[in-house]
């Protein structure tokens, strides 16, 4: 595999690389300092990042029907403060040093992971906002494969793949296909994978999520099919005292009887996670975008 690209030239994104260095040099506060920090800037991205803000409330209404106006307001208030916590301490993950980030991560039920390693697994990884923190952390200890997506802004893009590839592992953008993670599978590097957004009609099926139909990929069951792996889910929180990533057990029968069962079971399961810690998942990515024939998008203002 080759390195990452080589970062793009500097005129036109100075501005983006003055506010990356600040977010860097940022990171090195203590970690109270970090969260008190966070949670004003969530309190200010709530009122001033409207687009997100109506994302985020279209969301849990769909997702919590029965709860009050001013409960889901509350809720996506907390979910801002806590992702913009997450935002000030990734940098933490992306270019802090490794002993700081073994204090502040603590990995549950890593036997789980030691018995399979060699053999094809995919780590299932929703997207809570912690999640770089935890992937980051078992990387540290073995060799992996990741995708992500491709930021617009090219600085941010190089940022963001240097820093996910500062430990030994292989980054593959969404672009090169899950056919280039299963070449690497196969030699048994776990996949870190992350199943849960709206990528279009395209490889998806419409399943419950919250008792919402919603385009889910179909990749984790058929990458089952291609290589016969185990499912690991994987979620990571965010603690007072800093990070707790969990395995749990693998899901039965992670393939079958059919794709479309097989990728309702994973909605199931993620679901489960979401609402033991619902201000921690990504509620401001337009999970309910793409539609069955006929619906119109929620998203409407």
């Amino acid at each position: 595999m080759s390195g990452a690209p080589a970062d793009p030239p500097v005129r036109g994104y100075l501005g983006t690389r003055l506010g990356l260095a600040l977010l860097t040099a940022i990171s090195r506060l203590p970690l109270p300092v970090l969260r008190v920090l966070g949670g004003l800037l969530g309190t200010l991205a709530w009122w001033l990042a409207r687009p997100r803000r109506h994302v985020t409330l279209v969301n849990l209404r769909l997702c919590y029907p029965d709860m009050s106006e001013r409960e889901r307001h509350r809720l996506g208030r907390e979910h801002f403060q806590w992702f913009m916590r997450s935002i000030l301490e990734r940098f933490i993950f992306w270019f802090g040093p490794a002993e700081r980030i073994q204090a502040l991560v603590r990995i549950e039920g890593e036997e789980v992971l030691d018995q399979l390693l060699g053999k094809p697994v995919i780590i299932l990884a929703p997207h809570f906002v912690a999640l770089d923190a935890g992937g980051l952390r078992l990387a540290m200890k073995s060799r992996f494969v990741t995708m992500y997506q491709r930021q617009k802004n090219p600085v941010v893009d190089a940022t963001m793949r240097r820093g996910r590839e500062r430990f030994p592992g292989i980054v593959l953008s969404r672009q090169q296909g899950v056919r280039a993670a299963v070449r690497v599978m196969r030699e048994g590097v776990p996949f870190y994978y992350l199943p849960d957004m709206d990528l279009g009609a395209r490889d998806a099926v419409f399943v419950p999520f919250f008792g919402v139909p919603a385009a889910t990929v179909t990749a984790t069951a058929r990458l089952v099919q291609m290589t016969g792996a185990t499912v690991l889910p994987f979620v990571t929180r965010m603690t007072p005292e800093g990070y707790v990533g969990t395995f749990h057990p693998p899901l039965e029968d992670p393939a079958g009887p059919d794709i479309e069962s097989a990728t309702a079971r994973m909605n199931a399961f993620i679901e489960a996670r979401v609402r033991e810690m619902p201000a921690q998942y990504l509620w401001s990515h337009k999970r309910f975008k793409t539609r069955p024939p006929g619906e119109p998008s929620p998203y409407v203002d």
